[in-house]
């Protein structure tokens, strides 16, 4: 009985250090993991603005800004901003947003509005910023850039 015991208590032991080793290894290779790498020729992002709230709105504008700046990215991306709803408030002569919203267009990103949007809260498009892109629809937008392997981002 006690030999028994014995190896019961050795193979506890043993199962124990096997699975604290484990354990440590996971550990250490999760400390040590540095990001996905960017393995394709191109990445595309279209980012969602459907909201009004100026922290919603301020999120999307880091979030774009963020992608263009992570290193595996560079030359890599092409970004696009669709904003309906209430994410058109943030196109508005007059908002605080304007110059944020140039200079994600001087990098490249396409700003862009639903013109459904425009007719439902009958805002003309004079009164929008100059440089904004109109599109048909916004939902239209994200279910074609979706079907053309865009990646889909609601901050």
């Amino acid at each position: 009985m006690k030999k028994v015991s014995l190896i019961l208590l050795s193979i506890v032991l043993l199962t124990t250090a096997a699975t604290a080793q484990t354990s440590d290894k996971r550990l250490e290779r999760n400390a040590a993991f540095t990001g996905a790498k960017a393995t394709q020729k191109m990445y595309h992002a279209i980012y969602q603005l459907d909201n009004a709230d100026e922290k919603i709105i301020g999120k999307a504008i880091r979030n774009i800004n963020n992608a263009l700046n992570d290193p595996r990215l560079a030359g890599k991306i092409e970004i696009e901003l669709i904003a309906f709803s209430g994410g058109t408030d943030a196109y508005l002569k007059g908002s605080k947003y304007e110059e944020d919203l140039k200079a994600l267009v001087q990098k490249g990103v396409l700003v862009s509005q639903c013109n459904n949007t425009l007719k439902e809260r009958k805002i003309s498009r004079d009164q929008l910023y100059d440089f904004i892109a109109i599109v048909p629809s916004g939902n239209g937008e994200l279910i074609i850039r979706q079907a053309e392997g865009w990646s889909v981002i609601k901050p």
